[in-house]
């Protein structure tokens, strides 16, 4: 999701909550405590230089249960984040403190932002000698419900 859907989302939302994984909520006192733009500078196992840039929203939580971030608010912040730091359109990582902080991409079903897993790769697969992975057919359904002239042999 980028900053532009983000805004969109909050220009017609009610409130402002976050969806963990699991599908528990981020706690609804949670603040927002940094927008910013990371750009990470950095070489691949292949020997390729990369550059990613991505804008970085902080969820937190502390014992003041009664606050509650209005998608107002959060569009105030996030526009006086655009004009500081010169945020451009880019895609939303989302920090959360669990066991550690947890980096999540994000989401929006129509009423809740979704704090989505994100994984671990390798960008140079083909020069690790990692083998492309195939496509895997169940053979023997096919042989079952394939006619002749089906298109399906």
């Amino acid at each position: 999701m980028k900053l532009s859907d983000v805004k969109k989302s909050l220009s017609t939302a009610s409130s402002v909550n976050f969806q963990l994984p699991d599908g528990s909520f981020v706690p609804e006192h949670f603040h927002v405590t940094e927008i910013g733009l990371v750009t990470k500078h950095f070489i691949d196992c292949g020997g390729t230089v990369r550059t990613e840039k991505m804008t970085s929203f902080q969820l937190w939580e502390a014992n003041d249960f009664d606050h509650r971030l209005k998608p107002k608010k959060l569009l105030d912040i996030i526009a006086l984040s655009e004009k500081i730091l010169l945020l451009e359109d880019l895609e939303i990582e989302v920090e959360y403190q669990g066991d550690t902080i947890g980096k999540y991409g994000l989401d929006f079903n129509g009423k809740d932002f979704v704090l989505v897993s994100t994984q671990t790769n390798c960008l140079a697969k083909d020069k690790c000698g990692i083998p492309p992975e195939k496509l895997k057919v169940n053979l023997a359904g096919a042989a079952t419900s394939c006619t002749p002239g089906g298109g399906c042999c």
